[in-house]
């Protein structure tokens, strides 16, 4: 247990480091094209906004919703059955 929450914990670290140095990254851009940078938050925001994520959640949603019945009769069922395969 010990040598997987050292590995955790190395890989949070690395994980927060790269972020800093993207941010960092992002920083400089920003303060030497601020024109363009705005161009490219206007444009993604843009993308974003014609997406149609609404309808994408809800059909995962939807999906999920409909999943879950059958997976929760097969859970029991295999719970079931391992109490009956203990006694």
């Amino acid at each position: 247990m010990d040598e997987t929450t050292d590995i955790a914990q190395r890989g949070l670290a690395t994980m927060q480091d790269q972020f800093g140095e993207y941010l960092t990254q992002a920083e400089e851009y920003v303060k030497e094209k601020p024109a363009q940078s705005l161009l490219i938050a206007l444009l993604a925001g843009f993308i974003l906004n014609r997406l149609p994520l609404g309808r994408l959640l809800g059909a995962l949603t939807r999906l999920l919703l409909f999943a879950i019945k059958p997976a929760l009769l097969i859970y029991g069922a295999t719970k079931v059955y391992e109490a009956v395969q203990q006694e």
